[in-house]
């Protein structure tokens, strides 16, 4: 069951990190073009882009988080094995999982609530930051997700250690 879950979440996941990317690619290329050829740049391209980057780069954490393949210091678990090991991983997972809900959810859902409370409007787009930092939260609760799924895995790993 968790198994589908994570599966579903992998393919949103990877799928709108992809639809981003075009779009912001082709958002960049628009900007060139219309600055450069048509000598009118467009006015909402550059903060288009910064806050598509924004996205990409916090869901895509969340994304490679979930295919452990996160910046990681593995000096110490690459030396370990058997239990010792599995321990790690949990200790390192319910790290990464109280990070992911107090940093990115509670205080994601603060900032959006702050940012969407004060009415802050983007400058050039007019849309709400709070949507735009919307995001954090968002990641945050994959990232829990794909860290209770480890866990449960390691403890699975348990019984045949």
């Amino acid at each position: 069951m968790l198994l589908k879950i994570k599966l579903s979440i992998d393919f949103l996941l990877k799928w709108a990190l992809v639809i981003i990317m075009s779009v912001m690619t082709i958002n960049v290329l628009w900007q060139v073009f219309s600055r450069f050829v048509l000598q009118s740049p467009s006015s909402f391209t550059e903060e288009l882009a910064r806050y598509m980057l924004v996205w990409v780069g916090i869901l895509g954490a969340s994304y490679v988080a979930g295919q452990k393949m996160h910046l990681a210091i593995d000096l110490l678990p690459s030396k370990l094995t058997g239990k010792p090991k599995a321990y790690l991983e949990v200790f390192i997972e319910t790290c990464i999982f109280i990070f992911a809900l107090v940093v990115m959810v509670i205080g994601g859902i603060r900032l959006v609530t702050i940012t969407l409370m004060l009415n802050q409007i983007s400058a050039a787009l007019q849309v709400q930051l709070g949507y735009v930092y919307s995001v954090i939260p968002l990641s945050g609760a994959f990232m829990m997700f794909y860290s209770f799924y480890f866990i449960l895995q390691q403890f699975k790993n348990f019984k045949t250690i």
